[in-house]
């Protein structure tokens, strides 16, 4: 049911806190008046200039950080698009009245990004409150010495939480770059398939460190005439996850190399996974390609049914060869396997859940999604295709949990 018109405009200039819009380069592009009357100047001073140029260090105060620190969070909240609370600030203001008179102030500053339908950054929402008579009136109640003493020391400690806050930024961004190489290290592009062509995509969930259990492999096998391909999903994210699919990707490209066909690699793995802390409840399928008969065989254990688009743009879910995932059962017991034909110009897909899987909605319509959009781009080439399927699929907020995909064009 739409609700009555909304004149956004005036809500935002009704707003009690003091607001301003920046572009991301840091030029305003709108303030409400709580935010003019606290700054002291008029909209036309402020609309359309540079933040910096509006509202400048203290060119007195040497030591002066204010411009520094909001620039750093702004450009942050612009990258990540992650919100940032900054700690109290000292800024000085110039008083418009009284060129090169300097305001002491003290701000306690939040950024928000404003995200445009595609999920980027289009706007930064820089909220602000000003704490000067908080800290002023501490010194009203105590006394001049006493009152000194309370502010430094309040300034100090925000200071601090500054500081601290920095140093875990930076933590997190050794162990983001040691994740990314971990990922690349474990999941490399791969080699052409003879005259084949393949493509994958890897996408981490939103606030991951860029590297989780999801994994792709493939594995060229030309003696015979075919090509092993699989994706596989750990429970879990980060670094410990990562491990664990390293581990058994590398079991199953090994497996593939020598076992009759996907049921008997996910078999081995199976039976690999027993061993391996944290593998239990693992999902993977298998699906070999074989280019001289111009037949697919799969199996899965445990995960979403590969998709199958015909050059007509039929597409057919591969899903009549599913098993519980590994470890699931406590004995050992054969794994089924099923065959599928293809002809020349068809696309294979394989996925993990992070691709079609969203929270309260029947997996069937993401399936379905995934299919009309498979069919839409099936004349594309593999790379081109593995980027519209993102498009396509991921919604605006970003992915709930990772995804790795394979596009090979038969």
């Amino acid at each position: 049911m739409n609700g009555p018109g909304i004149d956004y405009q005036a809500a935002f200039q009704a707003l009690p806190g003091a607001v301003a819009l920046l572009t991301c380069d840091l030029v305003y592009a709108d303030a409400n008046e709580a935010f003019l009357s606290m700054a002291g100047r008029t909209r036309e001073q402020v609309v359309g200039r540079y933040l910096f140029d509006v509202f400048p260090d203290n060119p007195g105060d040497p030591a002066a950080t204010g411009m520094r620190n909001l620039y750093t969070s702004l450009r942050r909240v612009a990258a990540t698009g992650e919100r940032d609370a900054m700690a109290l600030q000292r800024y000085d203001v110039e008083d418009p009245d009284r060129p090169g008179v300097w305001q002491e102030r003290y701000w306690s500053p939040v950024n928000v990004p404003v995200l445009a339908p595609d999920g980027t950054v289009a706007l930064l929402l820089h909220r602000v409150e000003e704490v000067t008579e908080l800290i002023k009136a501490r010194g009203g109640r105590t006394g001049g010495d006493r009152a000194q003493v309370l502010e430094a020391e309040l300034y100090t400690r925000a200071r601090e939480l500054q500081d601290v806050n920095e140093r875990l930024r930076k933590a997190h961004a050794r162990e983001r770059e040691v994740a990314l190489h971990l990922q690349q290290a474990m999941l490399p592009v791969p080699r052409r398939l003879g005259h084949h062509r393949a493509a994958v995509r890897y996408r981490p969930a939103v606030g991951a460190l860029n590297v989780c259990g999801d994994w792709y492999d493939l594995v060229d096998m030309p003696a015979s005439g075919r090509t092993a391909v699989a994706v596989g999903d750990v429970v879990g994210h980060g670094l410990r996850a990562a491990g664990v699919m390293g581990q058994l990707r590398s079991a199953l490209s090994a497996a593939s190399h020598v076992a009759a066909g996907p049921a008997q690699a996910l078999e081995v793995l199976g039976l690999y996974a027993r061993s391996v802390e944290g593998a239990e409840s693992t999902t993977a399928v298998s699906v070999f390609v074989d280019w001289n008969d111009l037949v697919l065989t799969y199996s899965s254990a445990g995960h979403l049914p590969p998709a199958l688009c015909h050059p007509d743009g039929t597409v057919v879910f591969l899903d009549q060869a599913t098993d519980p995932p590994l470890g699931a059962r406590p004995e050992h017991a054969p794994r089924p396997q099923a065959q599928a034909a293809f002809t020349d110009g068809c696309v294979l897909v394989l996925y993990t859940d992070g691709l079609v899987e969203r929270r309260g909605e029947d997996i069937d319509i993401g399936l379905t999604r995934l299919a009309d959009s498979l069919a839409r781009h099936r004349a594309a080439d593999p790379d081109a295709l593995g980027d519209a399927l993102l498009v396509d699929l991921i919604p605006p907020a970003g992915l709930t949990d990772d995804t790795a995909l394979i596009v090979i064009r038969l």
